[in-house]
C-alpha cells in the first residue's frame, strides 16, 4: 500500500501541474511551461494538442467543447485517486479497473512518441510512475482470488 501511495502522490502532483499549464496557456497563448526545453521537448505543445483532451479520441467524435473532452491532467488526477482508493479493495472488478486505467498510459505514451514526436518531461515522468503502478496492478491481477 505504501508503494502505491508513493507513486500516486507525485502522479497527482504532476497531473495538477498539467492542469495549471493548460489553464495558463488558455489565458495567454505565449505561455511556455517551465519544462519546455526545445520545440520537440515541450509540455505546453503536448497539453495544448488535441491529444491533451479526452485521450485524443473525443474531439474528432464529439468536438473539443464536449463535456467528455476532459483535459488529460484531470484524467490523471482521477487515475491517481482510483489507484489509491481501489488499491486496497479486493476482487476482480477492482483489479480490472486498476489494470485498464494503467494501460491507458501506454496509449498516451504511444501518442507522444509516434503522433506528436515530442518528449514532454511531465508526461514522461507521469508515464514512468504509471508503468510502476501497472507493475503493481499486474502483480495484483495475478494474485486475485480465482472463482470457480
Amino acid at each position: 500500500m505504501a508503494a502505491r501511495a508513493a507513486l500516486c502522490v507525485p502522479g497527482a502532483a504532476l497531473s495538477l501541474y498539467a492542469l495549471h499549464v493548460e489553464r495558463a496557456r488558455a489565458q495567454g497563448p505565449g505561455y511556455c511551461a517551465r519544462w519546455d526545453l526545445a520545440e520537440a521537448v515541450s509540455c505546453t505543445r503536448v497539453i495544448a494538442s488535441r491529444w491533451g483532451h479526452g485521450l485524443g479520441l473525443v474531439e474528432p467524435l464529439l468536438g473539443r467543447d464536449s463535456a467528455a473532452s476532459v483535459p488529460s491532467g484531470a484524467v490523471g488526477v482521477v487515475f491517481c485517486l482510483l489507484q489509491g482508493v481501489l488499491g486496497p479493495v479486493r476482487g476482480r472488478g477492482a483489479s480490472a479497473v486498476l489494470l485498464a486505467s494503467a494501460l491507458a498510459s501506454l496509449w498516451l505514451a504511444a501518442i507522444l512518441a509516434f503522433a506528436l514526436h515530442d518528449l514532454c518531461p511531465v508526461c514522461l515522468s507521469t508515464y514512468g510512475l504509471n508503468l510502476l503502478l501497472l507493475r503493481l496492478n499486474l502483480r495484483r491481477w495475478r494474485q486475485r482470488p480465482q472463482t470457480h
